[in-house]
C-alpha cells in the first residue's frame, strides 16, 4: 500500500518535471484547458440564471391562474372610421365566466390609465391602476407603510391611494406622503399607503405586456369607474380619437392546477361570439412554465455543447505540445529504451504528462469557474459606469439575472478535461513508445 502511494508520488513528480522543461509552453497549455473547464461552468450557469429569472416571472403569475387582457384592435380594422372605438374585455363578459364557469374559484379585474399624478408643483405622469384589494396578493406587491386598498374601500367608491416607491419619492421628495392627497385631473385622492420598490416583469407571451411598478397609483376599481369612466380620449392637432375599455385585465384563478387548461379552452370558447375582432388575449403561465422549463433545458444543452468545443481546442493543443514535446525528447526515450524500459513505460511517462496538465488545468478552470457570479457583477457594473444607455436597452432579465452554478458542472467539467488530456495525449504517448531505440539514440 505504501509502496504504491509513494510509487504514485514519484510518478506525478517525475509528470510535474517533465512539465517544467518547457514552463511557457505548458502554463499556456494549462490555460487553454482552464478556459475550457472555466467556460463549462460559466455558460452553464449564466444559461440557469437566465432560465430561473424567466421561470421565476411566470411562476408569479400563478401556475393555477387564467390571465385574460384586452387588444387594441389592429390599425387596419379601424381605418376610415372617427369617433369612439370599444374594444376590449367587459363587465358582462366577467359576470359571464363567472357565472358559468365553476372551475374558476375567484377574479381578478383591473382598468388601467395613463395619467397625471401632482403633488404643489410636482407632476409624474404614471399609470392609474384601479383595482381590488386581491390585486396586491397575486402581483405580489408588498406594503412598506399604512395599507393597501380594502373591500370597504371599493364598496363605497372612496376617494383613496396607495403609491408606488417610486411615484412617492418624485412627489413627496421632502415630505411624509402619508394622508396627503395628490391631484388627478380635477379629482383628489387620499394616500392610505406606500409600496416597496417592485421590480418591472418582462413582456411574456405575445399576449402580456411587460409591468412596469415603478410609477403606478391604485385606487379602488368601482371608484375609478365613477371619476374617470370608461372612455379615454386623446386629441391631437385639433382632432380627438376616443376608446372606451371597460376592462383592461382579469385574472381569473382556477380551483386546481388540472383545470387550468380546460378553464383557459372555455374562457376563449365563452368570449369569441362577443369579440369577433379579436380583441382580447388569454395567456395561461401553466403553459408557458412548461415551455419554459423545455427551452431551459435546450438553452443549456446549447451552452454546454459550445463548452465542450472550446474544452475539445484545449485538447488539440495538448496534442500539438506532446508532439512537439516527443519530438524533442527522441534521445530521452532512445536512452529508457536503451536501459530496459519498456513500451508500456514509455507511453505512461508521456501519458501521466498529458494527464497532469488536464488535472491542473481543470482544477484552475473550477476556481475560475466558481468566481462566476462576482465577475459577472463587476462587469455589468463596468458597463452601466462606461454604456449606460447601452445598458438600458439590455433586458431587465439580462440586467438583473443572477448566474447559478450548476452542481454537476463542475465535476462534468473536471471530468471532460481529464478525458480530454487521456484521448489527445494518448497518440503522442504512442508515438513515443513506437520509437526505434537505436535510431532514437542517433537522433540529434
Amino acid at each position: 500500500m505504501n509502496a504504491n502511494l509513494f510509487g504514485l508520488i514519484g510518478f506525478s513528480w517525475s509528470s510535474v518535471k517533465g512539465l517544467f522543461l518547457h514552463p511557457l509552453r505548458s502554463l499556456l497549455t494549462i490555460l487553454g484547458v482552464g478556459i475550457g473547464v472555466a467556460s463549462v461552468i460559466w455558460l452553464l450557469a449564466i444559461g440557469e440564471g437566465i432560465g430561473q429569472a424567466v421561470q421565476k416571472q411566470i411562476e408569479g403569475l400563478g401556475a393555477d391562474n387564467v390571465i385574460v387582457r384586452s387588444l387594441k384592435p389592429p390599425a387596419e380594422l379601424n381605418s376610415g372610421k372617427r369617433g369612439i372605438f370599444p374594444y376590449g374585455i367587459t363587465r358582462d363578459d366577467l359576470e359571464r365566466i363567472m357565472a358559468t364557469l365553476p372551475t374558476v374559484k375567484r377574479s381578478v379585474p383591473i382598468r388601467e390609465v395613463r395619467r397625471e399624478f401632482r403633488y404643489l408643483d410636482r407632476l409624474v405622469d404614471g399609470r392609474m391602476v384601479g383595482c381590488i384589494p386581491e390585486y396586491a396578493e397575486i402581483t405580489r406587491l408588498e406594503i412598506d407603510r399604512g395599507r393597501f386598498l380594502t373591500q370597504g374601500d371599493c364598496d363605497e367608491r372612496v376617494n383613496v391611494c396607495v403609491l408606488s416607491a417610486e411615484t412617492a419619492e418624485k412627489l413627496f421628495p421632502y415630505e411624509d406622503p402619508m394622508d396627503r392627497a395628490i391631484k388627478v385631473e380635477k379629482d383628489y385622492y387620499r394616500i392610505v399607503g406606500l409600496l416597496k420598490p417592485r421590480a418591472p416583469s418582462a413582456g411574456i407571451g405575445g399576449s402580456l405586456e411587460a409591468q412596469d411598478y415603478s410609477r403606478d397609483i391604485y385606487v379602488p376599481l368601482q371608484t375609478l369607474w365613477l371619476r374617470v369612466g370608461d372612455l379615454v380620449v386623446t386629441r391631437r392637432s385639433g382632432s380627438f380619437e376616443g376608446e372606451r375599455v371597460q376592462l383592461s385585465q382579469i385574472t381569473l384563478q382556477a380551483v386546481d392546477v388540472a383545470h387550468v387548461v380546460e378553464t383557459a379552452d372555455i374562457i376563449r370558447e365563452t368570449l369569441l361570439p362577443h369579440h369577433p375582432n379579436g380583441d382580447f388575449a388569454i395567456t395561461v403561465p401553466l403553459e408557458l412554465l412548461e415551455r419554459a422549463r423545455a427551452m431551459r433545458l435546450m438553452f443549456m444543452l446549447f451552452l454546454g455543447i459550445i463548452a465542450v468545443i472550446s474544452l475539445l481546442v484545449g485538447g488539440i493543443g495538448i496534442m500539438n505540445i506532446m508532439l512537439a514535446t516527443v519530438t524533442e525528447r527522441t534521445k530521452e526515450i532512445g536512452i529508457r529504451r536503451a536501459l530496459g524500459a519498456k513500451q508500456g513505460d514509455i507511453t505512461r511517462q508521456f501519458l501521466r504528462e498529458t494527464i497532469t496538465m488536464s488535472v491542473m488545468g481543470g482544477v484552475a478552470g473550477i476556481l475560475a469557474g466558481l468566481a462566476c457570479g462576482p465577475s459577472i457583477n463587476l462587469m455589468r457594473w463596468c458597463l452601466q459606469k462606461v454604456l449606460p444607455h447601452a445598458m438600458a436597452q439590455v433586458p431587465d432579465v439580462i440586467r438583473t439575472m443572477e448566474p447559478t452554478i450548476v452542481n454537476w458542472s463542475v465535476p462534468l467539467a473536471f471530468a471532460i478535461s481529464v478525458m480530454v488530456g487521456v484521448v489527445f495525449g494518448l497518440y503522442p504517448a504512442m508515438q513515443a513508445a513506437r520509437m526505434d531505440p537505436i535510431e532514437a539514440l542517433r537522433h540529434e
